[in-house]
């Protein structure tokens, strides 16, 4: 059937531009399994396990989903392991890795949030004062039969956190098939300095992170990616725990002319799809550009690996939206708010000004999504299904909290009693008007 062309005057309300961008909320584009599991009700026996019982549940979870028997002494990875994992990587691949590294650092440098100059009035100074969690926890998927090792996750989530000056980052990864965690992960775990790494599966390794056990220290913060049981164990503890975000499949819509090279746009569609399942949607005033985008993309479809599920999440999941002009392309963009958001366009920047929400946004026909996902500096844990309407991206600034400071002298104190104690009086807290009236007064 191939990806479908959406023709309409009134995107923004038309049905069938709707009936796509719901796919994207509400949990109806699920990644990671799960099938007719009641994914909550078991990752909420994990965690009551492992809230119960410590390393005992972390290792019998263990056991059972990664076929790995490992013993308190072993939920952590001996610190020789890793140096040896990087001294036998590949070294151009380590290098590869080094270099991003140096540019996720340069760039969250640079949007580190300094504390502001305190605002003095009188003898009042008000301020905020940035600190960075005390313990991070990283999430890293590497079990058996989970697919690729995310070394690109390792960077976006643990370079930030560093940057932000987290004293402690623990990364955990489930054990392959061999018994132990991927040598790649311990590697690049090496080479980024950290030293603490847990052997647990995914879930119990979150609910460790959370709660604490008998090995594992507790954290403040839980991030990386992770399977709908790794989602949802993180959506569990959060609260107890800071997490990164509820990220759902990876996503990608394109506002694009007919300057756009239709196989460029094909092939930035099916870098996105190939997520399995993962949405791309091309939204364009030029029905040339429609036409000649889904003809590469069909070109393109059979050369690739993943083929199959390509077809599965442009049939399903993707989109060619035939709008009027840019402008209404633009207002399909901020309706979506979408992870990823390309701008191929004459006016690039018209449209980035027209465009409010969107997780990472790439500028230009020489500025594909992959750039972000591996190398360019920002973190690629970007918000997803429309949360880009009111989150943000995984920074070094979401590791650290703020802090009001205030000192006041006796005249301000005594200046500002009136109000206060008239304000909390009004609401019957009679103990937070003498606090403050006992002060003004000079009291003993």
């Amino acid at each position: 059937m191939g990806i479908r062309i959406i023709q309409t005057d009134r995107p923004t309300d038309d049905p069938q531009v709707r009936e796509v961008r719901d796919r994207l909320r509400g949990g109806k584009l699920v990644g990671g399994g799960g099938g007719k599991l009641d994914i909550p009700a078991l990752v909420r026996d994990v965690l009551a396990d492992v809230a119960a019982r410590g390393d005992a549940a972390v290792i019998d979870s263990t056991a059972k989903l990664e076929k790995v028997t490992l013993t308190p002494q072993t939920l952590r990875v001996e610190p020789e392991k890793l140096s040896a994992a990087r001294k036998a990587a590949d070294p151009a691949l380590l290098a590869a890795v080094a270099r991003a590294a140096g540019n996720v650092r340069a760039y969250q440098q640079s949007i580190l949030t300094p504390d502001p100059p305190p605002l003095v009035r009188g003898g009042r100074t008000l301020g905020v004062r940035y600190t960075p969690v005390d313990r991070a926890g990283v999430c890293i998927p590497g079990g058996s039969g989970s697919g690729a090792v995310l070394v690109s996750s390792m960077v976006m989530t643990i370079v930030p956190a560093q940057v932000a000056g987290v004293p402690e980052i623990a990364v955990n990864s489930p054990p392959t098939c061999n018994g132990d965690v991927s040598p790649l992960v311990l590697a690049v775990a090496d080479l980024l300095g950290v030293r603490e790494v847990y052997r647990m599966s995914g879930t119990a390794g979150v609910a460790a992170m959370a709660l604490g056990t008998q090995t594992v220290p507790p954290v403040q913060m839980v991030v990386g990616p992770g399977n709908a049981f790794v989602t949802e164990a993180k959506r569990q503890v959060f609260g107890r725990v800071a997490i990164d975000s509820l990220a759902g499949p990876s996503e990608v819509l394109i506002v694009a002319d007919d300057t756009a090279h239709p196989d460029w746009v094909a092939l930035d569609m099916l870098s996105q799809a190939e997520h399995d399942p993962g949405s791309a949607v091309l939204v364009t005033p030029s029905a040339k550009l429609a036409s000649d985008v889904s003809a590469a993309i069909e070109r393109q479809l059979p050369k690739l690996s993943r083929r199959e599920a390509l077809a599965r999440a442009l049939e399903q999941y993707s989109a060619i939206i035939v709008v009027p002009d840019l402008d209404a392309a633009c207002e399909v963009a901020n309706d979506f708010a979408t992870e990823h958001l390309q701008i191929m366009t004459s006016d690039d920047d018209r449209c980035l000004h027209r465009i409010r929400h969107a997780g990472a946004i790439f500028v230009g026909h020489c500025t594909p999504v992959p750039l972000g996902d591996y190398y360019a500096g920002p973190s690629h844990v970007l918000p997803t299904g429309g949360t880009g309407k009111f989150f943000g991206p995984l920074s070094c600034n979401s590791f650290r909290k703020a802090s009001s400071v205030m000192r006041y002298d006796a005249a301000s104190l005594a200046a500002d009693a009136p109000d206060v104690t008239a304000l909390a009086e009004y609401e019957g807290l009679t103990a937070h008007a003498a606090a403050v009236r006992e002060r003004a007064q000079g009291g003993d």
